[in-house]
This record gives structure tokens, sequence and C-alpha cells, in this order.
């Protein structure tokens, strides 16, 4: 996490309305996005002398002002203006900004925690629930608590050994796994298969799991995890083989959409001699059984 101080905040302030004035353009106002981009307005426009107005006054020479822009969605919605931020992610595009950054930011006048729980309140009002009401006070916090803690996976040491000539298929079957849908960020769950022919070098057994592990407790696909796990398998091992068999049921597509239960869902990724050799493929298809 990245945090603002107020000293650093005034100085991109006002290196933004140096931005501003250089570029010659004459704005007759300054809307400010609420809410972070409220004390940034308040100081721009003094700064640049100019009025700031109500959304409703908003006029094609107004310049929207926030604090960030990171999704794009808030510069859409203003894609006829002119639109000035402090930061900037993922390279949006934007019209001045101060400083391109990664990752979560927290400003002087957030609290992170009570911002955090504050989505989680709002999106239960959204819903029509009553927020206040004893089963649900504690929600926010224990929900924040639970995506941090599932998407908090770090990384481990893929520790290898010296294959001492063993050269047969190493498999490792029934390896559970749970991640969430990207697209609606609803459970899916299964059991992982993962298998490689060693060529010079080994892996402890355990990290075969923690690889599952790793690349499941993600927003994700699964496609995308099937071929992380072989594609990270390969790069530490560089076996002459690597196989990957994912199957899971997907409550996004179990609890709505066609809401079809008790459906299983199969990808796969084979390297090597998994792919290129049929009596390998069918040594681990067999032994999969």
């Amino acid at each position: 996490m990245y945090k603002v101080t107020y000293n650093e905040l005034i100085e991109n302030i006002e290196l933004l309305s140096k931005k501003i004035l250089e570029s010659n353009i004459k704005y007759s106002n300054i809307y400010s996005v609420p809410r972070g981009g409220v004390p940034i307005g308040i100081l721009l426009s003094k700064l640049l002398n100019i009025n700031l107005v109500d959304k409703d006054k908003i006029k094609k020479d107004t310049l929207i002002v926030d604090d960030l822009i990171d999704s794009g969605k808030t510069r859409e919605k203003f894609s006829e203006n002119d639109f000035a931020v402090i930061y900037r992610k993922n390279n949006k595009q934007v019209d001045y900004y101060v400083k391109d950054i990664d990752g979560w930011i927290e400003f002087p006048y957030e609290n992170t925690e009570n911002d955090e729980q504050d989505i989680i309140t709002r999106l239960l009002e959204v819903l029509g629930e009553n927020p206040n009401r004893e089963g649900l006070l504690d929600t926010p916090k224990r929900v924040v608590k639970f995506y941090k803690q599932f998407l908090d996976t770090p990384e481990f040491n893929f520790t290898v050994f010296d294959s001492e000539g063993y050269d047969e298929m190493i498999i490792q079957k029934n390896i559970p796994f749970f991640s969430l849908c990207e697209h609606h960020m609803a459970p899916f769950f299964g059991k992982a298969t993962v298998a490689y022919i060693p060529d010079k070098k080994i892996v402890g057994l355990s990290k075969l799991t923690r690889t599952v592990e790793m690349y499941s407790r993600r927003l994700q696909n699964q496609e995308r995890i099937t071929q992380q796990i072989a594609d990270r398998i390969n790069k530490e091992l560089s076996p002459l083989g690597v196989a990957v068999v994912l199957n899971a049921r997907h409550f996004c597509m179990e609890m709505r959409g066609v809401k079809t239960h008790d459906v299983d869902t199969t990808t796969s990724r084979l390297i090597g001699y998994f792919k290129d050799i049929p009596e390998c493929r069918a040594e681990f298809m067999e032994l999969m059984k």
C-alpha cells in the first residue's frame, strides 16, 4: 500500500496546476468528483483562480478533477470534458496527471479500514438489506477479512533436488483447490492432477500442491489456472514433460444463468512428452483413473 502524506499531496496538486496552466487551455470552472476529487478540486480552484461548480452546472469547458484514475469508469462518464488527476493507474487515458502508480493507494484524508468496510455496507444496501440489523453488523468486516485472507497467497521456494537418474512419471492426484470466478466473484472448486517426467531435477512433493494453491487462490478462470500451473513447473524443472488436469464445479453456472447443477468442467495442459508421445499420454490417462 502506498500512503500519501499531506505535504506530498499539496506538492502534487501544485504540479498539476502548473501542467494545466502550461496547456494554455482556458476552463470556465472545475467540477470535483466525489469523494476523492473534492479536496483536490478545492485547492486546484484556488491555484487556477477558477470556481467550483455542482454536477448540474458542468459545461463543455468544465475541467473534471479527481484524485486518481484507475479502472477509467469515472472518466467515461465525463468523456466530453478534459480530466485531471494526481495519480494514474494502468496507463489510462487522461488529459493531466502527475504520477503513475501501482497497487492500493491511501490518501491522508482516508481511513482505509473504514472505507473498505463501507464498500461492503453499500453493497448490502444496494441488495436491499439493512446493514444495521444484528446479523449483518459485523458482516462488512468479515467479508473484507475473508477476501484478504483468501487472496493473499505468499510465494514459496520451489525446492528442487537432483533426480539421481529417476526418469519415470511422477503424478499427484486429488489435489483440492478453491478459486473465485473473475467474472462474478462466485466460487469454483474441484481437484487437480499434476504430473511431470523428470530430466535432471525433481521437486519436493508439497510444492506441487502449493503451486496449485498459489494460482487458484486468485480472481481466476479455470483455463488460466491450468496453464499457469503447468508453465510454472515446466519453467522451474525443465522436465521432459508436464501434464495438468483440473476438474471443477462452477457456482457462477450452478447458482445463476442456466442454473445447471452437478456439472464438471475439465481443463488440461500437456507439455513435452505428454503432448508429443501418444504412449506417454495414454499412461498418464490410465494413472489418472
